[in-house]
This record gives structure tokens, sequence and C-alpha cells, in this order.
């Protein structure tokens, strides 16, 4: 049987934060949006049904919010990058892409957004 690819992806989670190097930023949390996807080989869980054999979205979403709820970042960058490291921490995790959104961070655009990606292959 050929090796499935699941795509895990979490939308949109809705976050507040410190995130930024301005006074109002260093004393006031700030919305953000994280969106992730996550790829793992699914064989395991789709023959048995079994949690055990599954990546876990809710324990990596619950890393997140604790990760982003109690901490400060200067840099877009940092919190991005500290993100994708729990969403590729897993060894079943062949790739990751986490995207960033700073709603509001410029006058006349919707939002400010950073995308980093793993590859366990290197090859991006």
């Amino acid at each position: 049987m050929k090796p499935e690819i699941a795509i895990i992806r979490i939308k949109n989670l809705r976050l507040r934060t410190f995130i930024g190097i301005k006074d109002d930023e260093i004393q006031n949390k700030q919305d953000i949006l994280i969106n992730a996807e996550i790829h793992y080989c699914a064989n395991k869980a789709r023959n048995s049904d079994n949690m055990e054999d599954a990546l876990n979205y809710r324990t990596i979403t619950k890393k997140i919010i604790e990760l982003v709820e109690h901490n400060r970042f200067n840099l877009l960058e940092n919190l991005t990058s500290q993100v994708l490291n729990i969403a590729s921490d897993h060894s079943w995790v062949d790739f990751a892409n986490v995207e960033i959104d700073k709603p509001h961070a410029l006058r006349f655009a919707d939002s400010v957004s950073l995308s980093l990606c793993y590859s366990k292959n290197n090859k991006i």
C-alpha cells in the first residue's frame, strides 16, 4: 500500500500576545492570526482508527497557545519560528508551514504576515 500523506491544517487560530518593539506594543497585547499546515504519513491511523497512531492536532494547538499567550516577542520572525518548531516537533512530520498575521500592523493594510517552512528532507 502506498504511504498516505495526511495534511493537518490549523486555520485562523486567533490569539493575543505581546509582539513588537514600539511602546504601545510592549505594553498592550495584540491580536495575531496563526495558520499552520502539517504533513505526515497517516498509514497507521487510516488502518487502525486508534488515536495513538495519529498526530494529535489538539496537543499541537495547546502547545502553540501556551507559547503565544505566556511569552513576549519583539519580532514576528522569532514568534513564527517558535510556532514552526512546535508544528514540526514530532518525528512523523515531513513538512510544516506556519504563517502568522499581525492585523493592523500597517496603517493602510489589513495585516502583515510572515511565513516559515520546515522540510525533513531540506528540499525547500
